[in-house]
This record gives C-alpha cells, structure tokens and sequence, in this order.
C-alpha cells in the first residue's frame, strides 16, 4: 500500500507543480513524505506482533503502531514547518492527505481481508 501512497503523493506533486509551481511541489510531496514514513514505521511496530493470538494482546499493539504513526507525522510536520521557508502550506495538506487517504483505504481492505 505504501507504493499507492507513493504514486497519490507523486500525482498531487505533478498537479501542484503545473498550477503553482516547485515549491508547491515540494511541499506535496514533503506532506505526502510524512505519512509514508509514519505508516511504514507503524507497520514496523506492527509487525511485531504478529503472531500473538490474544484479542487485547492485539488491541494494543495495534493501538501502539498508530501512536507511532501519528507521532512520527507530527514530528516531521514541525520539522518541515521550521526548515522549510518556501513552504506552500495548501500543498503539503493536500500531498498528506492523498497519502492519508490510500493510508485510511489500506487498513479498510486489510480489515475486509480479515474478515
């Protein structure tokens, strides 16, 4: 799913370029950057419990991977607000939120494969 996260993140980056230009760009893809790299380091955590059977076991684990996530994006987002002077804020929300989105149909699809 990440590499979908990828290419929703690559083609918000291609429109904001044509309509606003590099900086617009590089902003989408630094907000579409900060989700792939949460979601990949929640997977990570993920993971690691993968073959606990308990229910609450799983619950937490899971409960941990999405703190990760969400931290990590946090982190970067203030990271990228403080270095990045060119910053086109409109850009980097919509790059974060085509990454968030496939980020939000990733875990659905995982869940009806579950199911």
């Amino acid at each position: 799913m990440l590499k979908i996260q990828l290419i929703a993140t690559l083609a918000v980056a291609v429109v904001m370029f044509l309509f606003f230009g590099l900086h617009a760009a590089i902003s989408a893809v630094l907000g579409g950057a900060s989700v792939l790299v949460g979601a990949y380091l929640a997977s990570v955590v993920a993971q690691r419990g993968v073959g606990n059977t308990d229910a609450t076991a799983i619950l937490v684990n899971l409960l941990k991977a999405e703190a990760v996530k969400i931290l990590v994006i946090i982190v970067l987002l203030v990271v990228i607000f403080s270095f990045y002077k060119q910053l086109v804020p409109f850009a980097l929300i919509a790059g974060l939120a085509a990454a968030a989105i496939f980020s939000g149909a990733a875990l659905s699809h995982q869940v009806k494969r579950v199911i």
